[in-house]
């Protein structure tokens, strides 16, 4: 007996593309949402990602989970988005709102107030409501590099070359994001709790 071949509408053990909206839908939506802020872009591109999955469930070699693998096809849809974005968008004028936080010669002109202990912080839904707010007015590109960075724990190369970036700018970005996320939570109270 020979070894049969798989075929185009064979699936690879594992894969079921009728069952992934049920078993993964709300996760890569969630996952999305955090990423776009915009509910119905965070929908189009999770349909876009099981469309290009189905296109592509032969390559599937199986070395992750199915949701590992449709995860990893969203991040790049992601990434698409943020580089469509940005040609899209007027270049930014210079952030007078962070650099007022410093003085002439780089120092701070009121240096950060003390924070919360982070544990207890994340504890508090009213912190955390104030976080999601605060990471969604953050600028497109602060927030996209943000997010990028600090939520998924993507290294600084997977970045700039995914956003078409310097890792100095990259690192600007990342500055001026922490800052904003700094006033943004101060501002609604929780920066100046005692440690």
């Amino acid at each position: 007996m020979g070894a049969k071949k798989m075929g185009a509408d064979t699936l690879q053990p594992g894969l079921d593309p009728q069952a992934w909206v049920k078993r993964h839908g709300d996760a890569l939506f969630r996952y999305a949402l955090v990423h776009l802020h915009d509910r119905a872009q965070a929908q189009d591109l999770v349909q876009e990602t099981f469309l290009a999955a189905l296109k592509a469930r032969e390559r599937y070699a199986g070395r992750s989970s199915e949701r590992g693998w449709l995860l990893g096809i969203l991040k790049h849809k992601i990434m698409d988005e943020y580089r469509r974005r940005r040609r899209e968008q007027p270049l930014p004028e210079n952030d007078r709102e962070i650099d007022a936080l410093f003085l002439d010669n780089g120092r701070w002109r009121e240096g950060p107030s003390a924070w919360p202990d982070p544990e207890r912080a994340f504890e508090d839904d009213r912190f955390i409501a104030a976080l999601r707010e605060c990471l969604a007015a953050l600028p497109g590109r602060q927030a996209e590099v943000f997010a990028l960075v600090e939520l998924d724990g993507l290294e600084t190369k997977a970045v700039c070359k995914g956003l078409k970036i310097t890792s100095t700018n990259l690192w600007v970005m990342m500055h001026r994001a922490r800052l904003r996320l700094r006033q943004c939570i101060e501002r609604r109270g929780f920066g100046r709790l005692p440690c």
